[in-house]
């Protein structure tokens, strides 16, 4: 069975040899994991905008915001790697709370 890109690609030179084929499979990967982490920002932030500080300890909130932060750390990562270096939009589109950023990177004893 032979490979062959999509037309659409012809344009971007990403036919033709075997180098650039494994170039258009590594950026398809690129991308998949950047939406995989993109799916846990969101639900991490999702679940410390849920948090109720009448139901939960305050241990609870500070549990939220380390998984958040590590998350975020892990997306703007995977942004990187991707070529992408500034995360301003990303955290404006995902509204990451401030608190949230200030975490990003720490690490903490488990």
């Amino acid at each position: 069975m032979t490979f062959r890109p999509p037309q659409s690609l012809r344009s971007f030179g990403l036919t033709g040899n075997g180098v650039n084929v494994l170039e258009y499979e590594l950026m398809a990967e690129r991308a998949d994991a950047l939406g995989r982490n993109g799916l846990k920002v969101e639900k991490a932030i999702a679940a410390l905008n849920a948090f109720n500080s009448n139901r939960h300890p305050p241990s609870e909130r500070e549990r939220l915001l380390d998984e958040a932060a590590d998350a975020v750390w892990a997306f703007v990562i995977e942004r990187e790697i991707c070529g992408l270096r500034d995360s301003r939009d990303a955290v404006r589109r995902y509204g990451i709370p401030k608190e949230v950023m200030a975490r990003v990177g720490i690490v903490r004893k488990r």
